[in-house]
């Protein structure tokens, strides 16, 4: 039987029962910089340069010290210099903008005021991840390896990866104006750092970018090209333009997304005047062409979005861009719950027009696992957003499997939730599966952080996790 709504708030003791979540409006300010020491007397006019927060990046611990001075004690310098030193896979950069909002809810009042702050904060636990952040049972799980979704091994040419059908990955430069310490890249993008030697692309850029175009020329079966690195927001505008326009001049090719986390990590970029009249012309002839041109972001965290992130959207959108999308990451002490992941989300809507698309459970690099989370968290994360957004701007929570790429956390086939193993299927071949016709018949595997198994399925990864069967010989993970 229906229970009318009268009778539900009887029930209740004559008052409403409040929703697992409280919708509200929140303001979108720009934090104030000038309360950090090291930007006291910085101007607005330098803030909004592109040119002077590139040039004042933080880079290591000592210009970081300069800027926050003693309003962080020296034990956080210390845990970050341990973490660089014996964890770390991406090297130290971070734009001021990003760092102006960190700690932005604490008022510096004098020596080791922020500290408390800046250990909390969830974007300082993934841009500056700290040594006491990580796990000391399981640093590393025993799966993970430095190219996780073996996005090399399906390089048809240098730096494009053709893992889907009808879809490519253009790698067009490693370098990033920021980098994330969890980035899914760590083999490939940025500096080496003192616990990984990183790759380095062979051929010339302008070989690379040519050979590609090459391909999809003669590929008529791709039809979307996603345009990433590290970030096209560190590619001179000239060179992206003209690689932009050389997609838009092969039919086939029906949807290109620009991938920048500097988007809203550097804002100041693409409010550049030659940045937004270039992108002027690229989306004028996109529209003309029939073709979708959208630009894909990375936010983790609802205090990432700021009036200038905000800005930047209208001004991508004005020009003729069709959409602004954001594709974050789970990661624990960052958006593990499902208000950290909604308030995110209105935020995005509400206070810049970004359009919440993909979250991504982290993937299985090294020294990550007290950021990953288990399948099961990630399909309790799923279903506790329902309901509150409109439905066009609920995003996916995807795990991107190995060897076979995103698939909805609910979307798993089998799962042994006491050793934390997920089996997966697919209904495509790789570009590397094209002669290999069990592929669509197998499963493929992807491992929960040992740390959330139940005590008997830890205990069995203790005895086996790093027998030759349990890591992978080969790296390649099938269950037939």
């Amino acid at each position: 039987m229906t229970e009318t709504l009268e009778a539900a708030v009887e029930a209740a003791g004559g008052r409403a029962l409040p929703q697992p979540y409280q919708y509200l409006l929140r303001e979108v300010v720009e934090p104030d910089w000038r309360r950090f020491p090291g930007w006291a007397d910085v101007s607005a006019e330098d803030w909004r340069s592109a040119q002077w927060q590139r040039s004042h990046c933080v880079k290591n611990v000592g210009q970081l010290r300069a800027l926050l001075g003693d309003l962080v004690d020296e034990r956080f310098y210390a845990d970050l210099e341990t973490d660089i030193a014996r964890a770390a896979t991406m090297s130290m950069l971070v734009p001021p903008q990003m760092l102006n909002t960190m700690a932005r809810y604490t008022e510096p009042s004098g020596p080791g005021s922020l500290t408390d702050a800046f250990y909390a904060d969830p974007i300082r636990r993934y841009m500056l991840p700290v040594f006491s952040d990580r796990r000391t049972d399981w640093t590393s799980h025993p799966h993970a390896t430095r190219d996780s979704l073996h996005e090399h091994e399906m390089w048809t040419v240098e730096g494009l990866t053709h893992r889907y059908p009808t879809k490519v990955l253009a790698e067009l430069l490693p370098t990033c104006p920021q980098y994330c310490g969890h980035c899914t890249r760590m083999d490939l993008v940025g500096n080496s750092t003192p616990t990984v030697d990183k790759l380095k692309f062979v051929a010339k850029p302008d070989v690379r970018l040519s050979e590609m175009l090459d391909y999809l020329r003669s590929n008529p079966g791709v039809r979307d090209v996603v345009v990433s690195g590290g970030d096209v927001a560190n590619m001179p505008w000239p060179r992206l333009e003209a690689f932009i326009s050389a997609l838009l001049e092969i039919e086939n090719i029906r949807d290109i997304r620009l991938a920048s986390k500097a988007f809203a990590a550097l804002p100041q970029h693409w409010l550049q005047d030659e940045v937004r009249s270039g992108m002027e012309r690229v989306a004028t002839t996109a529209r003309h062409r029939g073709v979708g041109l959208a630009i894909h972001t990375h936010v983790n965290s609802a205090q990432t979005v700021t009036p200038l992130v905000a800005e930047a959207t209208r001004a991508m959108l004005e020009v003729g861009v069709r959409d602004v999308r954001n594709q974050g990451v789970l990661m624990r002490g960052v958006n593990a719950t499902v208000n950290d992941l909604l308030d995110l989300c209105f935020s995005l809507l509400d206070g810049a027009g970004i359009m919440p698309y993909y979250f991504y459970m982290c993937d299985m690099i090294p020294a990550a696992e007290h950021w990953r989370l288990s399948v099961w968290e990630a399909q309790a994360l799923q279903h506790g957003i329902m309901g509150y957004l409109p439905g066009f701007a609920t995003p996916r929570i995807v795990c991107d499997v190995p060897y076979v790429g995103k698939r909805w956390v609910h979307q798993v086939h089998e799962y042994d939730r006491e050793r934390g193993i997920t089996y997966w299927t697919k209904n495509y071949r790789t570009g590397i599966e094209t002669a290999d016709a069990a592929a669509l018949e197998r499963t493929y595997e992807y491992y929960d952080p040992i740390h959330t198994l139940p005590a008997s399925g830890q205990a069995w990864w203790q005895e086996h996790g790093h027998d030759t069967e349990a890591s992978g010989e080969g790296g390649r993970e099938i269950h037939s």
